[in-house]
């Protein structure tokens, strides 16, 4: 019995802090599972577990697995599927708003002690291919495969872009010739990958 209680604790603390995160009220979660509000509160404060079918439809509605909502979290703290998202897109944001924050400091620092510096401009160029390794490094951490496609073609062609603007005394235009077979290497790579994993 003692473990029953213990096991009815764990799933109502994780219940309440899935249910907070989401920003779900327990008359809304309520609502969602076709029960009463009164049987979610019991829930939530360990007199009671659901049957496994409600588990599995909690467990989908927040975007967690059933041992999520059943097992002691010690570590990190498992959270639904749409917050997590928010704060990884947060993430990436801010991450982001640094490489721009940095290139307006450098370009403001070249405007004010090296005024007749033309080129200061170049600090936003840069700012493009700094911002692609940002979101490549994140989508590579969190399994963003499409984000990481997309990150390393712009990366690719903006440092392409970030020399050719560098050098534009020179007639460097063909530098450009380079990205194609960069972008089909990188194409194949990722498709490759793809199904290799699929073969395992």
């Amino acid at each position: 019995m003692e473990e029953q209680d213990k096991l009815a604790a764990t799933i109502g603390k994780n219940l309440t802090r899935l249910r907070k995160m989401a920003n779900m009220t327990q008359l809304e979660l309520a609502e969602k599972l076709n029960y009463s509000d009164k049987s979610v509160s019991k829930w939530e404060q360990g007199n009671g577990i659901p049957d496994v079918r409600i588990l599995v439809q909690i467990a989908e509605l927040y975007g967690v697995t059933l041992d999520d909502l059943v097992c002691e979290h010690t570590g990190e703290k498992v959270m639904p599927k749409s917050t997590k998202a928010r704060q990884r897109l947060l993430t990436i944001l801010l991450s982001s708003g640094l490489c721009w924050l940095v290139a307006v400091v450098v370009f403001v620092g070249i405007g004010i002690f090296a005024p007749a510096f033309e080129y200061a401009w170049l600090a936003f160029v840069y700012a493009v291919p700094a911002t692609a390794i940002v979101v490549l490094v994140f989508s590579c951490v969190w399994h963003y495969k499409w984000v990481r496609i997309v990150s390393v073609s712009v990366l690719v062609w903006s440092v392409l872009a970030c020399i050719y603007l560098s050098c534009l005394q020179y007639n460097v235009w063909l530098i450009f010739l380079i990205g194609i077979p960069l972008q089909i290497l990188a194409l194949f790579f990722f498709v490759w990958r793809k199904k290799a994993h699929f073969r395992d």
